[in-house]
């Protein structure tokens, strides 16, 4: 017996020995403290950015952070790629799917297979008109660079996007310098794809699609600069 004890003595007075466990130990005190840390970073993260938009049917944030549970069949399923699921880099609450517009914008499939895909109804399985989708909303953010405002014709804005003449039309104001012709979003039936957006010919798009609680200005039609 204690011959044993002698021989465990000797072993834990090896220096090498030594050097091993003190080794493994800041390894797991690194690792643990890097959990802590790591864990409360994601319970901090900040909500989603305003240029992090929600696939169509999507439930309110916080109801659809809930709900969600950051399986990516929904992004797996969308026919463009144009969902990604976020890291803790990106615009959006971790593991959750978004879709910048000024990168790709949202398709309008008619089939909305996105939302289908959906296990939970974090994304609404039941909606059949992707018209009804509301992923954002159109603002005309930036007047001064806007192409129509400078009495060009541009009209990128209203000429690509899928319900033309109903979520976009072409508004007549009278200015100083004469009549212009200025894009005008209706809130209530823009769907906030992102089309617009994508397409403007500015560096920085003129007009943005923002979440609808931060774009939308009074109810109905959102004719930003009308006087």
């Amino acid at each position: 017996m204690a011959e044993n004890q002698r021989d465990t003595n000797h072993q834990l007075d090896d220096p090498g020995k030594r050097e091993t466990f003190r080794h493994l130990f800041k390894r797991f005190g690194v690792v643990l403290v890097g959990s802590i840390i790591g864990q409360s970073m994601i319970l901090s993260r900040p909500a989603r950015a305003a240029e992090a938009l929600r696939p169509p049917g999507a439930l309110p944030d916080l109801d659809f952070d809930s709900s969600c549970i950051r399986c990516g069949l929904c992004v797996e399923d969308c026919p463009y790629d144009i969902l990604k699921l976020a890291s803790w880099a990106d615009p959006a609450p971790q593991g959750t799917p978004y879709f910048v517009a000024r990168e790709e914008p949202c398709r309008m499939c008619t089939d909305i297979p996105c939302a289908k895909a959906c296990p939970t109804g974090a994304l609404d399985r039941h909606m059949t008109d992707i018209k009804k989708a509301d992923m954002g909303v159109a603002v005309l953010v930036d007047h001064e660079t806007c192409l129509n405002y400078k009495g060009l014709t541009c009209s990128i804005c209203w000429r690509v996007c899928p319900i033309r003449d109903e979520a976009i039309t072409i508004e007549p104001i009278q200015t100083e310098a004469g009549k212009l012709m200025i894009p005008t979003v209706h809130s209530d039936i823009c769907t906030g794809c992102g089309t617009c957006e994508k397409h403007c010919v500015l560096s920085e798009a003129a007009i943005r699609v923002l979440p609808r609680e931060l774009g939308l200005g009074l109810s109905g039609r959102n004719a930003v600069g009308r006087s």
